[in-house]
């Protein structure tokens, strides 16, 4: 199983050779295809070639490309993710807005139960409210507990006057975070032969990743208490490092413990499972 994150910083070509991706910078490099679960292009002056490409595409290896400013602009999917593609889009297409809305349902309060837990481990009193929200969500989240529970939940972990939408550190580093958790799920959408533009709840027409963006809710509260840890000043090249490592963040999950790339395939499956009807019907989250 691939388990490791590569990161290339500057200026470099890239190959494939026998197995290997080799790096020639002012060393060269050579690591195992099939050790790497990630690569970050994180320098705009890399070359690869189109055979390296095409072996990193067969490997399912995640590859995330960066902009000038070192941030994820872009990655790199293939057309077919698994021998049975045309079948589970059929499954997909087919999914009841019943089966939906409960997968949903589950997918926020586990989202909101998340939350809550980063805020019990820093002693933050607001979480008693997010378990209120929890008690209260009905199918769907037709009364909107999620948006109400994160308003709470940004004021109680970065201080009442922060926004989501002001230009800081603090939300460049959670975008990043966010970015790099979404590209983990679209990764295993398109690797189980799903397609990522049909989602559960998100269905934005000009959203090329909605149901990615609906199996990462619940990962998103472990960027938050990695930006939380890390309280960044500034968001540099330093800072973007330290939020990679968040992907081999250790949790338990299946009453194992699992590097959080991997928790990313296990509940993914589950959730598949589910609105498949293929599998034990319930959701495998992680714990931390």
């Amino acid at each position: 199983m691939s388990w490791r994150t590569v990161v290339i910083t500057e200026t470099s070509k890239l190959d494939y050779q026998i197995g290997y991706l080799v790096v020639r910078g002012h060393d060269t490099v050579r690591i195992h295809l099939e050790d790497i679960e990630t690569l970050i292009i994180e320098s705009t002056a890399v070359s690869m070639t189109a055979y390296l490409l095409s072996e990193l595409v067969k490997n399912k290896t995640k590859v995330i490309f960066c902009d000038e400013k070192r941030n994820p602009s872009s990655e790199l999917l293939p057309y077919y993710g698994s021998h049975d593609t045309s079948a589970k889009i059929r499954n997909q297409i087919a999914w009841t807005k019943e089966k939906k809305g409960e997968v949903w349902t589950e997918i926020v309060r586990e989202k909101i139960h998340q939350q809550a837990i980063n805020l019990d481990q820093y002693k933050k009193i607001e979480s008693q409210l997010l378990y209120q929200y929890i008690d209260e969500m009905e199918f769907g989240d037709e009364t909107n507990r999620e948006g109400h529970a994160a308003k709470v939940y940004f004021n109680a972990l970065f201080g009442k006057k922060f926004s989501r939408k002001e230009d800081n550190s603090i939300n460049a580093a959670l975008n990043y975070g966010y970015a790099l958790i979404l590209s983990a799920f679209s990764r295993e959408v398109v690797s189980s032969g799903y397609i990522t533009q049909v989602g559960l709840f998100h269905d934005n027409m000009f959203n090329q990743f909605n149901l990615a963006c609906d199996l990462m809710e619940p990962f998103r509260p472990i960027i938050d208490d990695a930006v939380y840890l890390l309280m960044p000043e500034k968001f540099e090249i330093d800072e973007k490092h330290e939020m990679i490592k968040v992907l081999n963040k250790e949790v338990t999950i299946n009453g194992r413990a699992e590097v959080l790339q991997n928790a990313v395939k296990i509940y993914s499956k589950s959730v598949f499972e589910t609105l498949d009807d293929k599998g034990p019907g319930s959701l495998r989250f992680f714990e931390r």
